[in-house]
């Protein structure tokens, strides 16, 4: 099984899922927020999206890790490379919990993830699926160098994908 990082980056650690983290992002997935995420979803779908998250390690050598605040130990959210059945392509993700948006978490954690996944997985692309309405996330791909691809298999039908390519 390949070990989970821990990253850290200048506000924030991203660490292995705990079972711990659940009952916040059960929460997030119930409520309208998730929407942009095919949500919201009821507790048993919302376990099996979290346990996808985690055993996408031992699959695949990268998943989900949660977004701490440093020195608080606030979890804010998830970032992660997702990758099976239901994604056309490694694809690079996040979502933040209720309060914690605007504050670049989503773009500082992303960078992070993204920099280890080109550098340590040797990958050579990354993508992020978009609900076309999910203009905040759109803006964070933006920042991270993501760059519209219309000629990508989306994961669900009208999905916006950005493209990341592996600097060299």
């Amino acid at each position: 099984m390949t070990s989970i990082p821990t990253l850290e980056t200048e506000r924030l650690i991203l660490r292995a899922p705990t079972v711990d983290d659940y009952p916040a992002y059960a929460a997030f997935m119930a409520s309208d927020r998730s929407r942009m995420m095919g949500g919201p979803h009821v507790r048993w779908a919302a376990w099996g999206m979290f346990s996808s998250d985690v055993a996408m390690w031992a699959l695949y050598g990268h998943g989900a890790l949660m977004i701490d605040l440093k020195g608080e130990r606030t979890c804010v959210g998830q970032v992660g490379i997702n990758h099976g059945p239901m994604f056309p392509e490694k694809e690079l993700g996040w979502m933040l919990y209720d309060g914690f948006e605007g504050f670049g978490y989503a773009t500082e954690a992303g960078a992070a993830l993204k920099a280890w996944a080109f550098v340590t997985l040797g990958l050579e692309t990354l993508v992020s699926y978009f609900d076309p309405d999910n203009v905040r996330s759109m803006a964070v791909s933006a920042r991270l160098g993501g760059v519209r691809d219309d000629t990508a298999q989306p994961q669900d039908e009208g999905d916006v994908v950005f493209r990341y390519n592996r600097p060299y």
